[in-house]
């Protein structure tokens, strides 16, 4: 079979496996995540996997790149990483996302054994407070919109009509008086 017959067969597979699961997304035909770990759990991680031309005589792209990985130190992150590459080695040549995605899930706690999560909140917050003094001086900087009285508002009415253009002619000079 030629790897774009392999590709479409697996593609097949993974959505009718993982049709309902929340867990996982499909990216595009090429590209998927899954979320190892429930939502609120601080272990949880998520890992991209985006298939190659070749795939899979070649590896796939194996990602953690992912916003939701940001609490992850880049060391476990590595590690889970270099663990997968090795479950890709003993699987090159065969369909392995399916493989991989339930590799990760069975080896999850041996995968975070040594997380300890990454207080991204004190970041925020500096990111925040650095923000603030910017938008506060933007806002001294805009200009009011001058605001007219009544009797201003009521001149400009009759000046103009129902659509609020001058009528023609309003600046013209009377030459025969």
């Amino acid at each position: 079979m030629s790897a774009n017959e392999d590709q479409e067969m697996e593609l097949e597979a993974l959505r009718s496996i993982y049709e309902g699961d929340e867990s996982f997304r499909e990216l595009s035909p090429v590209s998927f995540q899954y979320r190892i770990g429930e939502n609120g759990d601080p272990k949880a991680f998520l890992i991209e996997i985006s298939w190659t031309e070749t795939y899979p005589q070649t590896p796939p792209i194996i990602s953690m790149n992912a916003f939701f990985n940001n609490t992850i130190s880049s060391a476990v992150k590595q590690s889970i990483l270099a663990k997968l590459q090795e479950a890709v080695e003993v699987n090159l040549g065969t369909a392995m996302t399916y493989t991989l995605f339930e590799y990760a899930k069975d080896n999850k706690e041996q995968f975070m054994e040594n997380h300890h999560p990454i207080n991204s909140a004190t970041s925020m917050s500096n990111m925040i407070s650095v923000e603030t003094p910017n938008t506060a001086s933007s806002s001294k900087k805009k200009d009011k919109k001058e605001q007219l009285s009544k009797a201003q508002k009521r001149k400009l009415a009759d000046k103009t009509d129902h659509k609020g253009e001058l009528p023609r002619g309003w600046n013209w000079v009377d030459v025969v008086k």
